[in-house]
């Protein structure tokens, strides 16, 4: 018997599955870093426990080869811009760190730690903004969008502020595609408010609020909603622990203007500082007061910084400043107290290190003992300085302090302070001197001038002007002489 081997039917053994499988990428949800694997501490920002599993994107970027885009058309430079209209928004401090007042189709990111007040300032300002008119002579449309609070606890802030009756459309949401397809529906608003970035998210990605892809998504959608339609935007955003902006740094770059909220809790000041600005100066601020009504403006913040201040009282001082185009006033407080087993040092509204290079140099080149001592630092008033021009008045009030002698109360002080002890020359001194001729001041402690003999022989005429060159001159104004 044969069997016709072409008619048997195949048997099927097995049948194999194609399993796909979901690969992961794991995401700093500080800096963005993406790694390969968990780690307990990030490599790139060094913080730890911030590394988060994530899905990665199921498919690879492919290049376009020039295939089913559209030809860009080039312009010149001489054309007349349609934004250059600015919304003043009527609170004066505001328009200033934003360059004069808003532009339209522009986006501006504040942050600032929890409870400093940034959403109070976002509602104020879409207050005040929903009085005036806008380029078109019609009213200004305010929207404002919280992700953190609902309507009544927002109807309850604005109850307590005053501003119950202003003509602001408020909503609670967080659905990016919600609040996309509202915005992009009829006319478009003038002033959109969010708050804040990290409650928003994008039901497409697979990652909860605040993460990394969903920060950077949402923005990214937001902001291109702005420039299409050209209203202002503006984004709160969150702080990590040290005060810096948390998620994606790419969020900075792709916004206007970025804003940074600053103030003690235990000082009723508020200072709106600019670090990033398209459309005006950077390092710019804007003082408020906090108060029961929530934020007031400071007009002249240098006459309210020395409001409280005493004279003829050692390790204090006066330094004048540049915080951005405004000169500004505050006080310098120092306290050098015998030290124990192991000395101390307290810095606040201050550089750290900067107050570490001066007490090294005062020890090393003027002969100064400063290792063994407790070290104390105040900037009055929760101001925060940043100039190395206040290296002079820093060291003044600690002479002060350990000559017991205390700092003219007439006097302001600036300068920097090299490492071989030389006093060096800062920007803009004639404003710092005209600013305290102002405020009633009769002497200044300054480095030596070069140029602009003119308004030297001017500021001469109102300020009895010292020029310091070397520490050990400032030594000798206050009784010391250097040590062997």
């Amino acid at each position: 018997m044969s069997i016709n081997s072409s008619t048997a039917a195949p048997t099927v053994l097995f049948k194999w599955k194609s399993v796909v499988k979901k690969t992961t990428r794991f995401v700093c949800q500080n800096c963005g870093n993406v790694t390969a694997r968990w780690a307990g501490k990030c490599e790139a920002c060094g913080e730890w426990n911030t590394i988060v599993e994530e899905e990665a994107p199921s498919t690879a970027p492919q290049s376009t080869g020039g295939k089913g885009g559209s030809k860009i058309q080039f312009v010149g430079l001489d054309g007349v811009p349609e934004t250059s209209f600015r919304l003043k928004s009527g609170i004066a401090e505001l328009d200033r760190v934003c360059g004069g007042g808003l532009i339209a189709g522009s986006v501006l990111l504040i942050g600032g730690d929890p409870g400093i007040g940034k959403s109070t300032l976002l509602l104020q300002v879409t207050a005040a903004l929903s009085a005036v008119c806008n380029a078109k002579g019609a009213p200004v449309r305010c929207v404002y969008i919280s992700g953190e609070e609902s309507v009544d606890q927002v109807r309850l802030r604005a109850a307590r502020l005053g501003l119950a009756k202003a003509k602001v459309e408020l909503a609670s949401a967080m659905n990016i595609r919600d609040i996309v397809a509202t915005l992009d529906t009829g006319e478009a608003p003038d002033v959109v408010v969010i708050d804040s970035i990290q409650t928003m998210y994008i039901d497409t990605l697979d990652s909860a609020p605040g993460t990394v892809g969903q920060v950077r998504a949402c923005g990214n959608e937001l902001i291109r909603l702005a420039k299409r339609r050209g209203f202002a935007l503006f984004l709160v955003g969150h702080v990590t622990k040290e005060g810096a902006l948390a998620g994606p740094r790419v969020l900075e770059h792709m916004v206007d203007a970025v804003l940074y909220f600053e103030g003690d809790r235990g000082h009723h000041f508020r200072i709106l500082r600019s670090v990033k600005n398209r459309f005006g100066a950077t390092d710019e601020i804007g003082v408020f007061e906090m108060t029961e009504k929530g934020l007031a403006e400071v007009p002249n913040p240098s006459a309210l910084f020395l409001a409280e201040r005493r004279g003829n009282v050692t390790g204090s001082c006066v330094y004048a400043g540049i915080e951005g185009s405004r000169p500004m006033l505050v006080e310098i407080q120092a306290l050098v107290a015998p030290a124990g087993t192991s000395p101390r040092r307290a810095v606040v509204g201050w550089d750290s290190s900067r107050l570490n290079m001066i007490l090294a140099v005062l020890e090393a080149r003027c002969g100064l003992p400063m290792s063994s001592k407790d070290i104390y630092l105040n900037v009055a008033g929760g101001m925060r300085i940043t100039e190395p021009s206040a290296d002079l008045a820093v060291a003044a009030a600690l002479l002060s302090s350990v000559s017991q002698i205390p700092v003219p109360a007439d006097a302001v002080i600036f300068g920097e302070v090299g490492l071989s002890g030389e006093i060096r020359a800062v920007p803009q001194p004639d404003l710092r001197l005209k600013e305290a001729a102002k405020l009633g001041f009769s002497r200044a402690l300054i480095p030596p001038r070069r140029v602009n003999k003119k308004s030297a022989k001017e500021s001469d005429t109102v300020l009895k002007v010292t020029e310091i060159g070397h520490l050990k001159t400032l030594m000798e104004l206050f009784g010391l002489t250097e040590k062997a």
